[in-house]
């Protein structure tokens, strides 16, 4: 892991090595982002409740409807401001954020103040996983989740957001909220496989069978373990 404050290829701390071929780049959708990593929708969610109760409580004190409704609505300007700043964190963490896949790793370049790179070889990863966001705006972006193998470690506070939720014993990278999850997890398959030495039709017929754990944001396929 290392600072990137010049980069001689987007996304890249320095030029590929001889004979590294570079495969594939993209960010996350900002969006998405916005709705999965930063909880737009629960923000959001948190403060219509409040003002429910706001006004509701004031109904129950005997207040008319109209005094109750300006209680309620004079906590916008507080959600509004929220609702922003997660927004623009969100919109500045997806332009400053490159994902890049080599034909032997995978290159993670984020971070807004303090731009850090992230190396992940093929021979880490131990399994990769493709989940879909079903409904909603997010509707047709996915994530790719890496689980590291047992002597690999990377800490979550250090990756996030670009770690796979509630895994804090073992922080999983993860590719967040690409518009093409199954082009990109197709071209990693392929790529982990012919790196492994595996035909990439064996690959790509795993990924039709269910995992054994479902992501989070709706379900997933294995690419590789």
């Amino acid at each position: 892991m290392s600072d990137s404050e010049f980069e001689p290829v987007p996304g890249l701390p320095e030029r590929l090595p001889a004979g590294e071929r570079m495969l594939w780049q993209g960010a996350p959708h900002w969006l998405g982002l916005a709705l999965t990593a930063f909880r737009l929708r629960e923000i959001a969610i948190y403060f219509a409740l409040l003002m429910v109760w706001r006004g509701g409580s004031m109904l129950y004190e005997g207040a008319s409807v109209m005094a109750a409704l300006d209680h309620a609505i004079a906590i916008l300007p507080l959600a509004f401001g929220a609702i922003a700043i997660l927004l623009v964190i969100a919109i500045t963490s997806a332009r400053t954020t490159v994902y890049t896949i080599t034909d032997r790793r995978i290159v993670m370049r984020f971070g807004m103040a303090l731009p850090l790179t992230v190396n992940i070889p093929f021979t880490q990863i131990d399994a990769a996983a493709v989940g879909h966001h079903r409904g909603g705006l997010a509707d047709g972006l996915g994530d790719i989740t890496l689980s590291l193998g047992a002597g690999e470690r990377i800490g979550y506070l250090m990756i996030w957001p670009h770690a796979r939720p509630w895994r804090y014993s073992r922080p999983e990278p993860m590719l967040r909220s690409l518009p093409n999850p199954d082009g990109v997890a197709a071209l990693l398959a392929d790529a982990l496989a012919a790196h492994a030495g595996v035909a990439p039709r064996v690959l790509q017929a795993m990924a039709a069978q269910p995992v054994r754990e479902p992501d989070m944001h709706g379900a997933t396929a294995p690419m590789a373990s």
